[in-house]
């Protein structure tokens, strides 16, 4: 064999087999099919809300997990639970913060298939300018060119500083906020 084809074996078998796996796929959310919604509670009244503007990069296989990616990024301004004070209240310095921290973000990088249809995403959540690790379990249902998922995961609000002063008491507002995510996407072509 010569030292070029022994060259380009050595090199093929060093090459990683994700490499070598075509890129994810993209996927184009129908917003007005999905939503991003919060529960949690106040002085032991339960209240839920929806964030109403937020948008997804979504770039996933479930045969190559490694390449997969996900961005999301939701409007903290957008936040409606249907009662005027309190919708007064959250995208302010007290809670959300939204004239400085207009934003809030998850990027994942890393997947994990825990069971058929059900994936963990890897990754970092930032709110009001604290980056912290999270971990988002997930189903998902691909069926032809349209996929559904839905996710529920409990987040610490104090962690990110959600709750300033007297709204920082465990007391009147729980510490764990839990988020519901569901998603219908298709595949883009």
């Amino acid at each position: 064999m010569s030292r070029v084809a022994s060259w380009a074996v050595v090199c093929a078998l060093a090459w990683p087999v994700d490499a070598l796996a075509a890129p994810p796929p993209a996927w184009t959310v129908d917003k007005t099919a999905s939503s991003v919604r919060f529960t949690s509670s106040m002085a032991g009244e339960a209240f839920s809300g929806v964030f109403r503007r937020w948008d997804a990069d979504i770039r996933f296989d479930p045969a190559n997990l490694a390449g997969s990616s996900v961005t999301a990024t939701i409007d903290v301004a957008s936040v409606t639970t249907d009662n005027p004070d309190r919708d007064q209240a959250l995208p302010t310095a007290t809670f959300l913060d939204a004239p400085a921290f207009p934003r809030a973000t998850f990027v994942a990088h890393g997947f994990t298939a825990a069971a058929p249809g059900r994936f963990q995403a890897q990754g970092v959540l930032t709110l009001r300018g604290v980056s912290k690790p999270l971990s988002l379990p997930f189903t998902l249902a691909i069926q032809g060119p349209q996929a559904k998922m839905t996710s529920q995961v409990a987040i610490n609000r104090l962690a990110f500083g959600v709750g300033q002063g007297e709204w920082a008491a465990v007391s009147t507002i729980p510490a764990s906020v839990t988020v519901s995510i569901a998603l219908t996407a298709r595949r883009t072509p």
